[in-house]
């Protein structure tokens, strides 16, 4: 029975969700063929420490980090679309010019245009997702849909990329390039489409109400706002002021955010400090090594994400939360105590890294949608992207530790933040929330 209702939630899909899903597959793949590489290259090319590469990486992600919030709250305001075509053709050019560059300063240039890219284009493709789809359990659906084809693609790309021989090679950067550019125009169809769509609906209401030849009803209808356009009106963006207001007065979101950003913080030692390690300690094959806990991280999420949501589905958003916790803690005990050269017990513990993040990032992106007003969705999501800055100093936090204690303490520190993390959320549900429909009220009246 749970099958035929996810199929008739997958056939609830708009048309711009699928152009979404196929868009994020092909930039995700092409993403991964060269992005986590990319520590390599600055230690072959110029012999910078790991505390160095991790500053350049830091440096951008947190530039970033920055930009994507007040990008995020500008699109209740301006409109996801124009915000989406900025960021994807910043993409085109961060990546063509990432495919030139030849010195340490134009590294460090273009990885900052390359993250705020990044950082844009997730938070406004979640919001995106909430404004065209209503019910909420398909808008949770398309949100797991759209992590699972992000993840198709990374499993694809680098194996892709070390069978044309393109990991490591700067100029494979053109390919992100080219697919932000396809992905570009299929959006540009799928908006103009969309818009078509929502511009048919209230005629076709329209005529439904006068074939039903009752004057009252009609007269209703005009006089009062339709549900969708409630829903909408709802989405108009909030002052400026309010939502800072809001997000201040929002104290259980701020503790979500300080434990995310710790969450982030641990998850990121894989895609940057762990490849410095591996790196550094001359590992044999580290590049297959690379693509092989890349293809792994992937593989496992795409065969287990549906199946784990399932068997969770009685649990509580926070309880799934813990259980992922538990596995990265585990995960992180597992790369401290793995030998160099075991090869299947770095791939073991990436397994166990990798159910972790099957079952705690699709749910956080759930969890926040959970918790923003329609109206301040985007503001939400912007705030949530400071989870980022965990990631964002992931580098060099990592890069540190690296060069004064070693690999093993670096993830033996990472499972113990993880301890504060499951503390957080244990206390989540005791931190004070706004008075939404308060704040409702008050900006009906224009206070």
């Amino acid at each position: 029975m749970s099958n035929v209702v996810s199929v008739k939630r997958f056939k609830q899909f708009p048309q711009l969700m699928w152009i979404l899903l196929f868009g994020s597959f092909i930039t995700r793949g092409s993403y991964y063929m060269v992005w986590p590489f990319l520590a390599v290259m600055l230690y072959e090319k110029f012999a910078l420490s790991a505390t160095h590469v991790g500053l350049i990486l830091s440096s951008a992600a947190v530039i970033a980090v920055l930009v994507s919030f007040v990008g995020s709250a500008l699109s209740d305001r301006i409109g996801r679309h124009q915000l989406m075509y900025a960021s994807g053709i910043l993409y085109i050019i961060s990546f063509s010019l990432l495919a030139q560059v030849s010195t340490i300063a134009g590294y460090a240039l273009v990885i900052t245009l390359c993250s705020i890219a990044t950082a844009l284009w997730r938070p406004l493709t979640s919001a995106l997702i909430g404004d065209i789809i209503d019910d909420k359990a398909t808008r949770e659906l398309a949100m797991q849909s759209l992590y699972f084809v992000v993840n198709v693609g990374c499993a694809v790309g680098p194996m892709l990329g070390l069978w044309m021989g393109l990991t490591g090679e700067q100029s494979s950067f053109y390919i992100t390039a080219v697919a932000f550019a396809f992905l570009l125009a299929l959006l540009w169809w799928g908006f103009h489409q969309h818009s078509k769509i929502e511009k048919i609906e209230p005629v076709i209401a329209k005529v439904t109400e006068n074939n039903e030849d009752t004057a009252s009803l009609a007269t209703q209808s005009q006089s009062q706002p339709s549900s969708k356009t409630k829903v909408k009106g709802k989405r108009q963006a909030a002052a400026g002021n309010q939502i800072i207001k809001v997000l201040i007065a929002d104290k259980l979101l701020q503790c979500l955010i300080f434990a995310n950003i710790l969450c982030m913080f641990i998850y990121a030692q894989m895609d940057s400090s762990l490849i410095q390690y591996l790196t550094r300690a001359k590992v044999p094959d580290v590049l297959e090594l690379i693509s092989a806990m890349i293809f792994t991280n992937a593989l496992v999420i795409i065969s287990t994400q549906f199946l784990l949501l399932k068997l969770m589905a009685n649990l509580s958003l926070i309880s799934r939360i813990q259980i992922g916790l538990v596995l990265l803690m585990c995960s992180q005990i597992w790369l401290a105590v793995n030998p160099l050269t075991l090869f299947w017990g770095w791939i073991g513990a990436i397994v166990v890294m990798s159910l972790a993040e099957t079952i705690l990032f699709p749910t956080m992106n759930v969890h926040i949608d959970r918790l923003a007003p329609d109206h301040l969705r985007g503001a939400y999501f912007g705030a949530a992207s400071f989870y980022e800055f965990g990631y964002a100093i992931a580098p060099l936090g990592g890069g540190i530790i690296l060069d004064n204690l070693g690999g093993p303490w670096l993830f033996f520190i990472a499972a113990a933040l993880t301890l504060i993390v499951m503390y957080l959320y244990s206390i989540l549900d005791k931190m004070p929330r706004p008075d939404f429909v308060e704040l409702d009220k008050l900006k009906e009246q224009g206070i």
